[in-house]
């Protein structure tokens, strides 16, 4: 897109928000979102898209690059994991690198909209030039480090120095934990990490691929299929081709930071949809066999056995099918930079399938 109808649509954009935007060479207008406890004036919302594809930053977009190393293939319904630490989260916010001096010097004098930080965002040019090429202290808001509340301005762009501006990024800005990354972008020297609390860690690139990790829809074999007869065990079981681990890496370009984390498939749960009903084994957690499956497929002449894996139901249904829960918990560990590595909370993912019970059919002679 050409940079006229870029900073058309911008100012554009400006004007329909209610927001005086300055035509470029002007001093421009800066707008920072509330601090908590504070009186500041909401910003309009951010700008979408990075400054690689359309010359605006946006504090919402990363650069780091997910790919799958194993599993995740196919073109099956997949899901996100739910980790079972209900206190676990993703990153909040962190800081990586956005542009290089000559990189920003182009930005700034012919582009100028966007997130200079997660909670700042300057539009028109002159705001860009006055701090990155001129020198202008300006204002941080990193309510978590007072040194930086004050950000010594910069001569032209860092040029003949090797290196990048770094900025922060929070893929909800409007979480209150995006305030531990409230400085505006700043300068790391090629090859360093910057000494913040916040700087990216191939532990928090591991946290962010667990975040993207997209595991298998799988349905559970059973037996008899999707309808079962009051006091007769059903059988369930997943064979060891049915799931496999599914390794993420994730990938923060411009620096030697990578991690990859991997789910295991480690057991499944089955909750059959109702009281009146038994499982197997009584916890309901089928255990991974040694060969990577979990349960044993039902065999001709098992139909009173009960089963090591699966449900017996102890009552029919009524014209509305159980709803029997499978639910898979895989095991995350992680790799990185370094031989770096560790563990991190299980995660678990649930199908649901019908199921309708019937009773047992008999004739008396």
């Amino acid at each position: 897109m050409p940079r006229m109808t870029r900073n058309l649509r911008a100012r554009q954009w400006l004007a329909a928000a209610g927001v005086a935007a300055l035509a470029l060479g002007t001093a421009g207008t800066a707008q920072a979102d509330d601090i908590p406890g504070g009186t500041t004036q909401p910003p309009p919302a951010p700008v979408e898209g990075g400054a690689d594809n359309n010359g605006n930053l946006s504090a919402k977009t990363s650069q780091i690059k997910i790919k799958y190393v194993s599993g995740g293939g196919g073109n099956g319904k997949k899901g996100n994991l739910a980790p079972i630490d209900p206190n676990w989260e993703p990153p909040a916010c962190w800081y990586e690198p956005a542009f290089t001096p000559a990189q920003l010097k182009d930005f700034a004098e012919n582009d100028g909209g966007g997130d200079v930080g997660i909670h700042q965002s300057w539009f028109g040019n002159g705001l860009w030039t006055d701090h990155y090429r001129d020198g202008k202290p300006e204002d941080n808001f990193d309510l978590h480090s007072p040194k930086n509340s004050v950000a010594e301005g910069y001569k032209d762009y860092n040029e003949g120095k090797k290196g990048y501006f770094w900025r922060g990024v929070a893929p909800d800005p409007s979480d209150p934990k995006s305030w531990d990354c409230g400085r505006i972008m700043f300068w790391v020297d090629a090859g360093e990490i910057p000494d913040d609390p916040n700087a990216p860690t191939p532990k928090m690139l591991a946290e962010y691929a667990y975040d993207k990790v997209k595991v298998p829809d799988t349905k559970v074999e059973l037996k008899p299929e999707a309808k079962s007869t009051v006091n007769l065990p059903t059988w369930a079981w997943l064979d060891k081709g049915t799931f496999k681990d599914v390794k993420v890496r994730a990938e923060l370009p411009n620096t030697p930071l990578w991690a990859e984390t991997t789910a295991k498939p480690k057991s499944l749960h089955l909750e059959p949809g109702t009281d009146d009903a038994e499982t197997f084994p009584a916890s309901g957690e089928c255990k991974i066999n040694e060969d990577g499956s979990i349960g044993t497929p039902y065999a001709k002449g098992k139909s009173k056995q009960d089963p090591p894996c699966g449900i017996k139901y102890l009552r029919a249904t009524d014209g509305k099918p159980y709803q029997l829960k499978a639910s898979i918990t895989w095991e995350i560990s992680w790799e990185g930079t370094g031989g770096a590595g560790d563990t991190m909370p299980d995660g678990t993912f649930e199908t649901t399938q019908d199921m309708d019970v019937q009773e047992v059919q008999s004739i008396n002679r």
